[in-house]
């Protein structure tokens, strides 16, 4: 098994404050955790919403990234911007991921509710806590060899 020595993440012009991103990230785990303690599938539903907007529109905020621009803005921080294909892409996982973790909830798959729902946690307690963008990981991973093999 080839080990991975350089990541290669999808790269724009545009950026984002990191600071932002990390507080929107925490936001997710505090969602999921509400999600996780009461079972009401309507958090991980809204979740669902929110990477969508982060996803696979132009808006400038979700809900969740509004509230997290607020909070950086209130505590004074300054701004660390950084690219933002790569959080498009990790947005575009996390869709995935509260899409399954809602429609598990929803269609009494408790199991894959949870178990999904933890992967999401793992992965924004990975970006807000330590900094660390499993996105990044997936693409160099999974995405980027099945792109170059295409293009061979």
């Amino acid at each position: 098994m080839k080990l991975v020595t350089q990541l290669i993440c999808p790269v724009s012009p545009e950026r984002v404050d990191e600071n932002r991103v990390r507080v929107t990230a925490l936001g997710v785990v505090f969602m999921m955790g509400a999600y996780f303690v009461t079972g009401i599938a309507l958090f991980p539903a809204l979740l669902v919403v929110d990477f969508f907007i982060r996803a696979f529109t132009k808006l400038s905020y979700s809900p969740l990234s509004y509230l997290a621009h607020l909070f950086v803005k209130l505590i004074g921080t300054k701004a660390v911007l950084i690219d933002k294909a790569p959080k498009m892409f990790a947005a575009r996982i996390g869709f995935i991921i509260t899409t399954i973790t809602t429609l598990g909830a929803l269609l009494h798959f408790p199991l894959l509710a949870y178990i999904s729902g933890s992967v999401l946690v793992l992965f924004a307690f990975l970006e807000c806590g330590l900094n660390f963008c499993m996105g990044c990981w997936l693409y160099t991973i999974v995405v980027y060899p099945l792109v170059r093999k295409n293009q061979d």
